[in-house]
């Protein structure tokens, strides 16, 4: 099926080539020369092109038969006939990684087809996340567990949440209406955070540094009038959010460890399309350390969109 081996195999090699290729560039003021949008409508700088030119030359050599999706390339399929897809985002949190902070991963899903090409976000089988500036992995297969072992939060006080959010391409007052009795409410007794990467935030929660990831954007433009019009104002006439290759391998990471992950409204992801990086198919999310503290995030959102609505 794969020359590379098992899935895992292919998965962890990818992400831990593309880390290697990477690293030398971190913080490099070279890599942020504009090189035009990608397939997701977000700016393609010269750090992405050379990770993604890399990833598509590994794997022409190491898995020809594999399809893959990227945040630059989109859906690749070799012949048409390819039965497994790679979800790729080379790097996830390119700002970080041009300023050359930690926070910057490789992050790549493999799922299988099914017999009309397309995959959902439940069929991903096997996720990684590497740390480009650390090395650190995180390694997960479905059913199977987690590689390292997990350290959940047991805090299931809000008040006392140490929690990441992301405003890139976000328009900014509309999500401090809906997140602001959240970030008021904990930024003494507990801590808020944009770290500018959604896998490095949702693989914190794996490690205890976090108890929760929050981010209602797609909630926001659905739910409440005009709210697309403000988001493709500040994204340069695109939405967004996060797309399905930004969470599709931390979503099956933090599933292994037993943590919470659902969209902004509670309901669950594994239904939705892998592949695609439209509006239509952005993701809103809330991922917690336990369900008692998923639940209070859940309550809080509710009535933030509630009072964005009634604000326009």
């Amino acid at each position: 099926m794969i020359a590379a081996g098992s899935p895992r195999e292919l998965v962890l090699g990818l992400a831990v080539a593309l880390r290697d290729e990477v690293l030398p560039a971190l913080g490099d003021h070279a890599g942020r020369a504009h090189t035009g949008p990608g397939a997701g409508g977000d700016i393609t700088f010269a750090i992405d092109e050379r990770a993604e030119a890399f990833m598509e030359r590994f794997l022409a050599e190491q898995a020809a038969d594999v399809a893959f999706y990227s945040e630059d390339r989109g859906l690749v399929s070799p012949g048409g006939h390819a039965t497994w897809v790679l979800v790729v985002d080379p790097i996830d949190g390119t700002r970080p990684a041009m300023a050359g902070l930690e926070a910057a991963c490789v992050s790549v899903a493999a799922a299988r087809l099914d017999a009309q090409g397309q995959a959902r976000m439940g069929d991903v089988e096997v996720g990684c996340v590497v740390e480009i500036k650390s090395g650190r992995e995180f390694v997960a297969e479905r059913g199977r567990g987690l590689d390292p072992a997990p350290s959940l939060s047991s805090n299931r006080d809000l008040s006392r949440m140490f929690w990441a959010y992301g405003l890139r391409g976000r328009p900014v007052r509309a999500v401090a209406e809906v997140l602001g009795e959240l970030i008021d409410g904990s930024s003494v007794g507990g801590g808020t955070f944009d770290l500018g990467a959604a896998t490095y935030d949702l693989t914190r929660i794996v490690t205890g540094q976090l108890d929760a990831y929050i981010e209602p954007g797609s909630r926001m433009v659905a739910e409440v009038p005009g709210m697309r019009e403000q988001f493709e104002r500040v994204g340069n006439g695109v939405v967004l959010n996060n797309s399905p290759y930004d969470l599709a391998a931390a979503a099956l990471i933090l599933d292994e460890a037993g943590a919470i992950v659902t969209d902004a409204a509670g309901g669950p992801l594994a239904d939705r399309p892998l592949l695609g990086s439209g509006a239509e198919f952005q993701l809103s999310c809330v991922a917690a350390a336990n369900p008692e503290l998923h639940e209070a995030i859940v309550r809080e959102l509710d009535l933030g969109v509630e009072r964005l609505r009634r604000l326009v």
